[in-house]
């Protein structure tokens, strides 16, 4: 697949879940290419999925938006390369009140996540920390949690768990073990989930959790 089909081809998926304003698709298209000229010398994403950004990493990312529609602010944890933390900030960037917070402890991932906001122009605020440290202090409203490509869905709950507990709920990208994932996380975790069949992945899908307690050992 050339670069310009995938990009038709995730602008097809995006613009299935959204109204995609010529402002908005310039967003994307400033990620892109920020992305493409650090992973040159940063391993930000496979490399391998450099030809397949937009299906892959971009189509895949905005469906978290889709699961929480009203939603203005956010908290990505694990942002990485900014998926799906930037992406969300893109589509949501012309709304009154829109924020998100991107959470990553390594410094040159930081400095990425910093120069793709300013030149995507988002409501983006990059947090170069520990994601334990972060959510121990945070103590304003938080509407979304999200990670994507992170750790095992036990150990999301368990890095979620404070945001989620002040009203947050959360929503994890997950791949073909999304039942395993569930499986294992309830013999630690009592928690109310809801499946969403992801567009982008076979077998992949994005679970949403809106209350969870750890079981008593």
């Amino acid at each position: 697949m050339t670069d310009d089909m995938d990009r038709a081809a995730g602008l097809t998926i995006v613009r299935s879940l959204f109204d995609v304003s010529r402002e908005t698709e310039q967003r994307l298209d400033n990620y892109v290419d920020e992305l493409q000229k650090w992973s040159k010398a940063k391993n930000l994403v496979g490399p391998e999925t450099l030809s397949s950004l937009w299906i892959r990493h971009i189509a895949d990312s905005a469906q978290a938006v889709n699961c929480a529609p009203n939603a203005k602010r956010w908290v990505d944890l694990g942002s990485g390369a900014g998926l799906p933390g930037l992406i969300i900030a893109a589509l949501i960037a012309d709304r009154d009140g829109a924020s998100v917070d991107l959470v990553e402890s390594n410094g040159k991932k930081c400095a990425f996540l910093r120069s793709a906001a300013r030149k995507m122009a988002v409501p983006a605020r990059i947090h170069c920390e520990r994601i334990e440290d972060f959510t121990a202090k945070r103590h304003e409203p938080v509407d979304v949690v999200t990670a994507r490509a992170l750790a095992p869905l036990e150990k999301l709950l368990e890095m979620a768990e404070p945001l989620i507990a002040r009203g947050a709920i959360a929503v994890f990208h997950k791949g073909q073990d999304v039942e395993r994932e569930l499986t294992q996380a309830s013999t630690c975790w009592k928690f109310n989930y809801t499946l969403v069949p992801s567009r982008t992945q076979p077998d992949g899908a994005l679970v949403i959790v809106d209350d969870c307690v750890r079981k008593s050992a």
